[in-house]
């Protein structure tokens, strides 16, 4: 479809000072993000904003294949840990400002089980 031309999906883990990637609409694996400024604090799983997003900004365009066209990325971005109890809103926002800072026109926050690659594409698509 012409949207595919436009649009890739994204899923994105976060742990502490690391994120996970993949492209769902090129079934390509998992890579991952090497920080050298840790992001995580010790209540915060993104406490260091300004050091979180340019690497998953970077990561984010690592895992864009080549294209006439520059994509723009639909993210489920889903912390992994340090979330017992649930999230604020001013947690959950962080989450969502990252994806957004990375690119993304589209952000779903997940917070529960590890989805599959299915799950996150029908998130991301409304199914």
């Amino acid at each position: 479809m012409i949207k595919e031309l436009f649009t890739t999906d994204v899923y994105v883990k976060v742990r502490r000072n690391r994120f996970e990637a993949k492209n769902l609409s090129t079934g390509s694996g998992w890579e991952s993000s090497n920080t050298q400024e840790p992001f995580t604090t010790d209540r915060l799983l993104v406490g260091q904003f300004s050091a979180a997003e340019p690497v998953l900004l970077k990561l984010t365009k690592e895992i864009q294949p080549k294209s006439l066209f520059k994509k723009r990325s639909k993210v489920v971005i889903q912390p992994m840990e340090m979330g017992d109890g649930g999230l604020s809103e001013v947690v959950e926002r962080i989450f969502r400002e990252l994806a957004l800072g990375a690119g993304a026109i589209k952000v779903i926050l997940h917070i529960g089980k590890e989805l599959s690659d299915s799950e996150a594409r029908d998130m991301l698509n409304g199914a």
